[in-house]
């Protein structure tokens, strides 16, 4: 090998180059000694681990839990209850519904003829001689009230003639 006088600028240029390209030795063995400090730490993890995972096993009761027959059967029975209940409803609710839209029908001057129901089936429509009054069930319905607009004679009843009968 040959000696070269080489200015020392130069010189510490090329060794920053390599140094920046290139692990040192020393930076090497530190980095390997650092990689082996982090697997020997989780191998002790692991190893807790499993011994946490071992001991859950252990405590684990031998028998399976046993079903309550009698509390299985109540479950039951209480869920078709409701289910019949829940069915009622919705029965009283489409008869609701059919009442409203036969006394929505009902109302004078509606000169729509038949219209559908909320169940499909037709409702006639009252005719011009037919008045509100006297006409069907009026278990605590009240009729469409006043016809000039005004509000409804009772303090509680805050919709208009008018409203009533669009809606």
């Amino acid at each position: 090998m040959m000696r070269v006088l080489v200015p020392a600028r130069l010189r510490k240029a090329v060794r920053t180059w390599f140094d920046s390209r290139y692990i040192s030795i020393g930076d090497h063995r530190q980095d390997i000694r650092d990689a082996l400090w982090e697997v020997q730490t989780l191998r002790r993890e692991m190893a807790s681990l499993q011994d946490e995972v071992e001991r859950l096993r252990n405590a684990r009761p031998a028998t399976a839990p046993t079903t309550d027959k009698a509390r299985l059967d109540d479950t039951h029975r209480l869920a078709q209850e409701t289910a019949k209940a829940l069915d009622g409803v919705l029965q009283n609710e489409v008869l609701l519904w059919q009442a409203i839209d036969d006394l929505k029908s009902r109302t004078p001057g509606s000169g729509e003829g038949v219209r559908a129901s909320r169940s499909g089936e037709g409702v006639r429509a009252p005719r011009s001689g037919d008045t509100a009054q006297g006409s069907g069930p009026r278990d605590g319905v009240q009729g469409p009230g006043p016809r000039d607009g005004a509000q409804a004679s009772r303090p509680g009843d805050a919709v208009r003639a008018e409203d009533s009968s669009c809606a």
